[in-house]
């Protein structure tokens, strides 16, 4: 049994000792964690950390906030909150090869001279946001979305190199990845096989599943580490590269990644490429890409973000690991256009991780240039470490008793003639009624991103399909007509049909931009629909549009123009426009006209506000047409301040920017 240091009873020497074993304790998981240099043996770690728990618990009232004890675990919650970033946690785009590199270097060049660029190790984690406010942890988040995400405080407590407490005594986010090395894994891999329970498929999924616990003593055990990259706004610490950026975050406690490097130019940018290509396997933890960001900030503000991704930067994602399965078969699909996708059907193989047993063969053409046969054992690739793929065919293994493929002629569901597209590479269903076209479109009408239909997902369409009650989109409105029957269904009920009845008729009142990219017009995403909406105000304007005039629209080229175009000369999805104004739904845009009041400009929250939160008020001046950022710059209209404002006010005084207290937000939003 370790010795503990005894000392009396007096309170000042007891907090001098807490204080010494506090710091001495810290300052050792920062040596182990962040800098791999122990600096104290495992025995003396032990010895002292039991001592400063037997103080602890004898004198609770003179316990750090930034105690080891804190990490252990214990606390246990009931649901994980959601939590609204203040600014996006965008994705990044990806990249394969040399040559893609090489473009993305030529597109950042056409904006920024020179370029410089910093190229971070990819992690295979779980993204996470730590907020500080005056230098202590106060909250921990996923990704979520990229807007709303979970609250997971609890759990990143008890990870060992996210510091409770930083250098400084500053309000401050940073972002970075949750992971799990490849010692820990396979040690918590060991002990669930013991405990004959299921064995995790990789680390990325156990630090995943360990950080949605919620029970924090079961993410304390876990052993999960944490490399910080992202500043989301370094401008408000005068810091101008992504360089300096790693280095502050670093100063203040903080782990980065010691293999991040600073390159003059995209040769030495590639060298960095295939250096780390080659050497991936000899890291103690998994990473699959490298990720590429321009160094300068400025940069960064002048090339800007698209609706997902920001341009400044992207993601080297590494060549995909190869297995061999058999093609057991092959099906064909029905997608929302009609278009007809031939998927192979697998033997049950694990890849990068998880078990895959279909693939796209993408159309009729791949299938006949690789040559496949039903029987053949292919080879198996994860395109971009995600989605599976055929890649080739191992015809050394034929053994005579292999199938030929034959390309399908008529719809695998309606039974229709299959038509040939005008480049003569895709088939189609010629039946604009298919069921399995009217389930797609309807699915995709009520998705999350488009209608966002509550209670309305894929199992209970098909459902309602099947059932007669859901044929068109204009049947998803008049479900009320239904409900008697809805009740009888098993699993629905009163509350629940109501509930679905409701989220309906709200719906109706979605901007036109929603409408747009629900009708599932061919090549209108959600950001091209936003633009038409926003461009047109109404329906029927966009309905009266020439192709011409389509195509003058900046991001809104030829191919976008005749799909929109041939979309509204066809009398059937006229009738549908005119169904779905009879049953009430809005095909105005809504942010348009007095609405746009605030355009142009941008507004910064800081401090305790009494008559909204932080979200509501965000929402209302975004909703006016003006920006929320977490940043004052030279560029913000004004910062809206409550009870406590901080640095932000500060800075706000410094550059001149008009300051707007909580009292006088109304006649900013009413004028």
């Amino acid at each position: 049994m370790y010795s503990i240091m005894i000392i009396g009873d007096n309170m000042d020497d007891v907090a001098k000792r807490i204080e010494e074993l506090t710091e001495l304790l810290n300052k050792a998981n920062i040596d182990y964690y962040k800098y791999d240099n122990p600096t104290i043996t495992d025995q003396e770690y032990d010895k002292y950390l039991r001592e400063l728990t037997v103080l602890e618990e004898k004198y609770p009232d003179l316990k750090k906030d930034n105690s080891p004890n804190a990490r252990v675990g214990g606390a246990v919650i009931d649901e994980f909150k959601k939590v609204v970033h203040e600014k996006p946690m965008l994705s990044l785009s990806n990249v394969f090869n040399e040559s893609e590199i090489i473009q993305f270097d030529e597109r950042i060049r056409k904006e920024v001279s020179n370029p410089k660029y910093v190229c971070e190790l990819k992690i295979d984690g779980l993204s996470v946001s730590l907020l500080y406010q005056e230098g202590k942890l106060v909250r921990a988040a996923t990704r979520g979305d990229g807007v709303v995400g979970e609250d997971i405080t609890h759990n990143v407590k008890t990870v060992k190199d996210v510091p409770l407490t930083i250098k400084k005594t500053i309000d401050i986010e940073v972002r970075g990845e949750i992971y799990m090395s490849k010692a820990s894994f396979e040690e918590l891999n060991r002990i669930r096989k013991e405990d004959k329970v299921t064995l995790f498929a990789n680390p990325r999924n156990a630090a995943a599943g360990s950080v949605r616990q919620l029970d924090s003593k079961v993410a304390a055990s876990r052993k999960l580490s944490c490399f910080i990259y992202h500043l989301p706004n370094p401008e408000d610490y005068g810091i101008k590269t992504q360089e300096e950026a790693l280095n502050f975050m670093s100063d203040l406690g903080f782990v980065t990644n010691p293999n991040n490097t600073l390159v003059n130019d995209v040769s030495e940018l590639i060298s960095f490429v295939e250096n780390w290509t080659k050497k991936r396997d000899e890291l103690p933890y998994e990473i699959d890409g490298v990720v590429i960001k321009l160094n300068s900030l400025e940069g960064w503000e002048k090339l800007g973000n698209t609706v997902k991704y920001p341009r400044w930067a992207t993601a080297y994602k590494f060549p995909a690991k190869e297995v061999i399965t058999k093609l057991t078969d092959i099906k064909f699909t029905v997608g929302r256009t009609g278009q007809i996708t031939p998927n192979a059907v697998l033997e049950p193989v694990l890849l990068a991780g998880s078990t895959v047993t279909r693939a796209t063969l993408h159309n009729e053409n791949y299938v006949r240039d690789l040559g496949l046969k039903i029987g053949d054992y292919v080879t198996i690739i994860k395109a971009g470490d995600v989605i599976p793929a055929v890649i080739g065919v191992k015809e050394e293994r034929r053994t005579g008793k292999e199938k030929d493929f034959e390309m399908i002629t008529n719809c695998p569901v309606c039974g229709s003639k299959l038509v040939t597209s005008e480049s003569g590479i895709d088939h189609y269903c010629s039946n604009k009624s298919c069921p399995a076209r009217d389930i797609e479109g309807l699915i995709h009408f009520a998705s999350r991103d488009a209608m966002d239909i509550e209670g309305l997902g894929e199992r209970i369409i098909e459902d309602f399909y099947n059932l007669g009650f859901i044929k068109t989109i204009p049947d998803i409105f008049n479900l009320k007509r239904h409900r008697e029957d809805l009740i009888e269904l098993e699993g629905f009920g009163d509350k629940s049909v109501n509930n679905l009845l409701d989220s309906i008729e709200k719906v109706k009142g979605n901007s036109l931009e929603k409408v747009l990219f629900a009708l599932g017009i061919r090549h209108v995403g959600k950001k091209t629909a936003k633009l038409l909406a926003k461009y047109y105000k109404t329906i029927d304007n966009l309905i009266n549009a020439g192709e011409e005039e389509l195509t003058n629209i900046n991001d809104v080229g030829e191919i976008i123009a005749k799909s929109v175009k041939e979309y509204f000369s066809n009398p059937d999805n006229l009738r549908l426009i005119k169904s779905l104004k009879d049953l009430g739904v809005n095909l105005n845009y809504l942010s348009g006209s007095t609405d746009d009041k605030l355009a142009g400009r941008t507004y910064v929250l800081t401090g305790t506000l009494e008559n909204y939160t932080r979200d509501e008020l965000t929402k209302i001046l975004e909703d006016l047409g003006a920006k929320v950022t977490s940043s004052v710059t030279k560029k913000t209209t004004g910062v809206i301040v409550g009870d406590k404002p901080g640095s932000k006010y500060d800075k706000a005084i410094k550059l001149g920017i008009e300051v707007i207290k909580e009292e006088n937000v109304e006649k900013l939003i009413k004028w």
